[in-house]
């Protein structure tokens, strides 16, 4: 079973609005789900074969001491975010080759040291910034897809789409319920409503970074069509017709957000619906970025998927390139804003980060992806823009040799817009750029000021850095 995992919805004068995804075999809805000893109604989003997936819709004042009680069992949440707030960050929740397989002990060591700071000082948010479910292994054992994406059948009937639909909902259903039920995970999400913004590994390995005529094939397409729609389910709690309500465009093409609590905006540009080699956003996911991005709070938490301020990949990527046995990792370095097929759309969003600061707003980008910590510095007019970079809170770190070469490259500088040089920097206390630890982020308000803090899984937790 999955759940209860809580998703944040919004807050207004009184109340912060939740939702609680949970999911139960059989016909019956799960329960009794009771908030200040009244039982919410649950609505069943889908059936995939036995299993129905459940949202309980809630609400539970702010400011206050709150809580829900769940089959039996209480769950407090933290709900007095108008002075010290506090928000955690994770993403790369998983492996991309036999994750489900790992000892459990050790695959969910950091969500369990999380969960044990959680319990000694409550996270008001946790925001997810991608791969919250490594999918790939589920296309390979079905005929249609078993050597996806080097080998993409041309034509295929409608009876083998539906039975690969079938296929795929089940494997997509598997692996959440798996990841979702691991130790540390579960009795965080219970407890502390989550934002989630996916990336490619919650589709397939390099989503829309591979070959037009693969992800524009009937099996690429529905592929991507079951991984939105679980993407809704577990990570929204949503269908499609929740889509306008929930998403910065109406159409669901992008599934961009926004949120907002007291003195900070959440801004979650979708990074993948829209994607394809040449392009990061499309028409739809621009639109709604550019509107969303107008009257922002004092404080901005951009999350962007794959870190927005990096090094000159661009020369890794030419290197790579023009060796044979290295072109397999393209698709990699494509997938980044630093590639050189996105570097006018990369400048048009740095520029949209310089707005928001001209504007009175102190922006601060947080993201995943590389399974490394790392932070970095943009140049700005009313002082350097933080990007914060955790990634690996469950995928095992690179070697450190890996971290070392990146570091090499970063002392390459890059400035893709003039007068505004990235500067890559150690975390605080760590001697090197990048930090090759499984790690989590902290980030703090408090007396009105902000800080962030990294947990490293050998190091510890670092000193505080001012942002």
């Amino acid at each position: 079973m999955i759940g209860p995992v809580l998703i944040f919805r919004h807050l207004d004068d009184t109340h912060l609005h939740l939702a609680a995804v949970v999911t139960a075999d059989g016909p019956d809805a799960p329960g009794p789900f009771v908030v200040d000893g009244h039982e919410i109604a649950a609505t069943l989003l889908t059936r995939i074969d036995a299993t129905g997936i459940w949202r309980f819709d809630f609400a539970v004042p702010r400011g206050q001491n709150a809580a829900y009680r769940f089959a039996g069992e209480d769950h407090p949440i933290a709900t007095d975010v108008d002075g010290d707030l506090r928000i955690g960050f994770v993403s790369c929740n998983g492996e991309e080759h036999g994750d489900l397989d790992r000892d459990g002990d050790e695959r969910n060591a950091m969500w369990m040291r999380m969960d044990e700071t959680h319990r000694a000082a409550p996270f008001h948010l946790l925001i997810h910034g991608g791969d919250q479910v490594y999918a790939d292994e589920i296309t390979h054992t079905h005929p249609l897809t078993a050597d996806w994406p080097e080998a993409v059948p041309d034509r295929v009937s409608e009876a083998e789409l539906d039975d690969l639909r079938a296929h795929l909902r089940r494997g997509f259903l598997h692996r959440y319920v798996e990841t979702y039920s691991g130790a540390g995970f579960s009795r965080m999400c219970a407890q502390v409503p989550s934002l989630m913004m996916w990336d490619d590994h919650d589709i397939c390995d390099g989503w829309g970074s591979l070959d037009e005529d693969k992800l524009g094939s009937p099996v690429g397409q529905l592929l991507f069509e079951c991984a939105r729609e679980a993407f809704l389910l577990f990570q929204h709690g949503a269908t499609d017709a929740d889509v306008p309500a929930l998403f910065l465009d109406e159409s669901g093409a992008s599934l961009s957000f926004r949120r907002d609590l007291p003195g900070v905006t959440i801004l979650a540009p979708d990074l993948r619906s829209e994607r394809t080699k040449a392009r990061i956003m499309g028409p739809a996911g621009w639109a709604a970025f550019d509107a969303a991005r107008q009257d922002v709070a004092d404080r901005v938490i951009l999350v962007s998927s794959v870190p927005l301020l990096g090094p000159r990949l661009s020369i890794i990527e030419r290197i790579m390139n023009a060796l044979p046995t290295m072109q397999k990792y393209e698709d990699d370095l494509r997938d980044q804003w630093q590639s050189h097929a996105h570097r006018a759309e990369w400048q048009r969003m740095l520029r949209a980060v310089l707005a928001m600061e001209a504007a009175g707003s102190s922006v601060t980008a947080v993201s995943g992806e590389i399974h490394l910590a790392t932070r970095a510095t943009l140049d700005g007019g009313r002082g350097p823009v933080h990007q914060l970079v955790a990634s690996g809170i469950s995928h095992r770190a690179p070697p450190k040799a890996w971290a070392w070469t990146l570091g090499t490259f970063a002392r390459l500088g890059e400035a893709p817009l003039a007068g505004h040089p990235i500067r890559i920097r150690p975390l605080p206390g760590q001697g090197t750029n990048y930090t090759a630890e499984r790690n989590f982020l902290m980030i703090d308000r408090r007396d009105e000021t902000w800080q962030a803090r990294w947990s490293l899984e050998e190091s510890g937790v670092t000193p505080s850095l001012a942002i």
